[in-house]
């Protein structure tokens, strides 16, 4: 599960980059409403995804300790 994590969170960190360069060019308000309605909440929302994944791949981590 964690690898998922990992995953998910370089795609972001990926993507973020491309979001900045293509920011640079993007100047205009139409640039700015687009970063605040959707990038924004998408980097929070996988960011948020990645503690998460991280607290459930820990929580099962227990579980199979546990059980053994």
């Amino acid at each position: 599960m964690n690898a998922s994590g990992t995953r998910l969170g370089g795609i972001s960190r990926q993507l973020w980059l491309e979001w900045q360069q293509t920011r640079d060019s993007w100047r205009d308000a139409r640039g700015q409403e687009f970063e605040s309605k959707y990038m924004i909440e998408l980097f929070d929302s996988a960011e948020k995804t990645v503690a998460v994944i991280e607290q459930l791949d820990k929580l099962m981590s227990k579980i199979r300790k546990e059980c053994e």
